[in-house]
């Protein structure tokens, strides 16, 4: 067989591989190695002109590489050392005057075939390195997807689980989300105040324009009472007309005053709907739980309850505070 048929086997068994001579000069490239450096010039250089040995060491010469025939040497291209390679080399026929060096990319291969742009065809017919690629391509798509699905999951319960504490109507925090927050306030034995809020005249409104007036007056209440308070305050809507804000870390009895008037003086202002002015006020029982008192969330909301009640058979319009002194009764 001719050295061009050995050639053309080599092609296509190896597309990888080079002829080399006793001493070095290069008599033939296979076509995905050329691929890789398009621009390069093999034929009659030295292999040395274009190839290092990383490993062995002490590898300067193809009779050096010689004495390592048949066993793995790794090379790069002298003039791009990241382009790292796997190779073994062999005699090519008995007069040992012809060697042929065969490289493949190793653990480089992904990225690799990105960088050079090469397909299947730039591989043997038995090089199983493209089915490799295949699976891992697989493997990454099917985790990246995973990944989404679990993000989309995550974000769907986080949606959920917002959606059980929130009153659809006004969008504040609900019952359930009072029990939560004031069950970890508890807890925490951080002092804090508990607000109960009833909308007076509330029936009224709903009696004279409407149920739809009286959801325009709710919305308007509950845009009032976040206003009015802390982005850390809860503010929650519990019933038809009834509300109640949770305020922590609260140090000043006056502050907690101020809270409850601005509340007061906000509500008692005409909510127009379609041009007809909606009346309410405000009234207020607020119990202040100052730190380390050992207090279920069930009494403390009674304690507001009752405050609330003290501030509606006063006259309406106004807030009733109970200190907690730290005593066993408020």
């Amino acid at each position: 067989m001719t050295r061009s048929a050995h050639s053309q086997v080599l092609d296509i068994l190896c597309p990888m591989h080079l002829v080399v001579g006793k001493t070095g000069n290069i008599l033939h490239v296979g076509p995905t190695l050329r691929k890789l450096r398009p621009d390069d010039t093999y034929p009659n250089t030295s292999f040395f002109d274009h190839f290092a040995v990383m490993r062995p060491k002490m590898i300067h010469s193809i009779e050096d590489m010689q004495w390592q025939s048949g066993m793995t040497m790794h090379l790069c291209f002298r003039q791009d050392p990241s382009s790292t390679f796997k190779a073994v080399m062999a005699p090519f026929g008995e007069t040992a005057e012809i060697f042929v060096i065969n490289l493949s990319f190793g653990i480089t291969i992904q990225e690799s075939v990105r960088r050079f742009n090469l397909t299947n065809a730039d591989f043997a017919a038995t090089d199983m390195a493209m089915e490799m690629l295949y699976l891992v391509e697989a493997k990454s798509s099917a985790m990246s997807a995973t990944h989404r699905l679990n993000l989309k999951l995550q974000i769907a319960k986080i949606a959920a689980e917002e959606q059980a504490f929130t009153d659809t109507l006004t969008g504040l925090k609900n019952r359930r989300a009072v029990d939560h927050v004031l069950g970890r306030l508890v807890e925490s034995a951080q002092g804090f105040a508990v607000m109960q809020v009833d909308l007076d005249f509330f029936k009224n409104v709903n009696d004279t324009h409407g149920h739809a007036a009286g959801d325009r007056v709710l919305q308007a209440a509950a845009r009032i009472m976040v206003n009015e308070t802390r982005a850390e305050d809860t503010v929650a809507r519990v019933g038809g007309d009834e509300f109640t804000l949770i305020l922590p870390n609260l140090h000043d009895a006056k502050d907690l005053q101020a809270v409850g008037e601005r509340l007061i003086n906000r509500l008692e202002r005409p909510i127009m709907f379609h041009g007809r002015q909606c009346r309410i006020s405000a009234s207020i029982g607020t119990v202040w739980i100052r730190p380390n008192k050992n207090l279920a969330a069930k009494d403390i909301l009674s304690y507001a309850d009752t405050a609330l009640y003290q501030s509606k058979n006063t006259g309406r319009a106004r807030q009733t505070v109970l200190e907690n002194t730290g005593s066993d009764r408020l």
